[in-house]
């Protein structure tokens, strides 16, 4: 799972970013899309270029994630109708796989490029359902990580460490999973009423 190195006094305002991120996301992903993939572009590439870079040297590390966080908020601005036909082509060619896996064999490489067309095409014929479902349920999971952070935070429950590790997919440990899974399916579901009933 990716990790990102993050020096300690960047753990709250990154968590920040993320929870306010996540919170625009559940509640209005759809009407703000560009926004929304601009800002968690910025947080990709900062997660991306600090894991090439780490964290030793300060001044380089802020440098390279500017960089970075600049370029990924570049190209998911410009490129999000091909991250709506990526997301369909990706679940088209899960799809197959998941049938295919149940006969027993792989699929032939064709098969997969066929189900993936498909997939992007059904994502951008129903993009706006695709964007809503996404968005709320990715911009739920991103709060709930970015409160957890800064919970923690203000316990101080988090050890006072040179180097910050960000699991962006993991809250933090000592949670029971399955009630971190229901709170993320019942504010996912929520974000989606939301975003369908202002939107």
């Amino acid at each position: 799972m990716p990790t990102t190195l993050i020096p300690t006094p960047y753990q709250l305002p990154f968590a920040v970013l993320v929870f306010l991120g996540g919170l625009i996301a559940w509640a209005a992903g759809y009407r703000l899309f560009r926004l929304v993939l601009t800002l968690f572009g910025f947080v990709a590439g900062v997660v991306i270029v600090s894991l090439a870079v780490g964290a030793a040297d300060p001044a380089m590390f802020i440098f390279a994630a500017i960089g970075g966080g600049a370029a990924g908020a570049l190209i998911m601005f410009f490129g999000y109708f091909v991250g709506v036909a990526l997301v369909g082509a990706g679940i088209g060619a899960f799809g197959v796989h998941m049938i295919w896996s149940r006969l027993g064999s792989d699929p032939h490489a064709f098969v997969v490029i066929l189900f993936a067309v498909a997939g992007a095409a059904t994502a951008m014929a129903l993009q706006r359902y695709v964007i809503i479902v996404s968005t709320a349920f990715g911009g739920s999971w991103a709060s709930l990580w970015g409160g957890s952070e800064m919970l923690e935070r203000f316990r101080g429950r988090r050890m006072p460490v040179d180097v910050w590790m960000a699991y962006l997919l993991e809250l933090s440990p000592g949670r029971r999973w399955y009630l971190v899974f229901a709170a993320w399916a019942v504010i996912g579901v929520l974000g989606v009423f939301i975003q369908l009933r202002y939107t």
